[in-house]
């Protein structure tokens, strides 16, 4: 689903002012660490995703502590994603800052790399 257009230049403002566990993560999955290809800050419909891997259908997101407010909100967004056959996987930002190595096996779990 194509997003609008103030969606899409809102992500591309978000890549150029990504938050230091955000960059953290990039590094990670930029390196092929996890042995997909992920997009960052990519917008799909009316949302941007931190993190999205089109051929395994799977977003990344990192929560803050603000995030607990919004629980209501992220359970709608994650509603609908699920709608669009894409799978979420949450982190916290201590998590990406000081447990990557967890963080790379639960990516690797939820969509193992194929030989495509």
């Amino acid at each position: 689903m194509r997003s609008p257009d103030f969606i899409r230049h809102r992500a591309k403002q978000l890549r150029r002012t990504m938050t230091q566990p955000e960059r953290t993560l990039w590094l990670l999955l930029h390196d092929n660490a996890v042995g997909l290809h992920f997009r960052r800050q990519h917008p799909i419909g009316p949302y941007i995703l931190d993190f999205y891997c089109a051929r395994a259908h799977l977003c990344i997101e990192i929560d803050e502590p603000a995030h607990d407010e919004l629980e209501q909100r992220d359970a709608r967004r994650d509603a609908w994603l699920l709608g669009e056959g894409i799978r979420v996987l949450r982190f916290w930002v201590d998590d990406v800052e000081n447990r990557s190595a967890m963080i790379v096996a639960a990516i690797r779990q939820a969509a193992p790399p194929t030989s495509a």
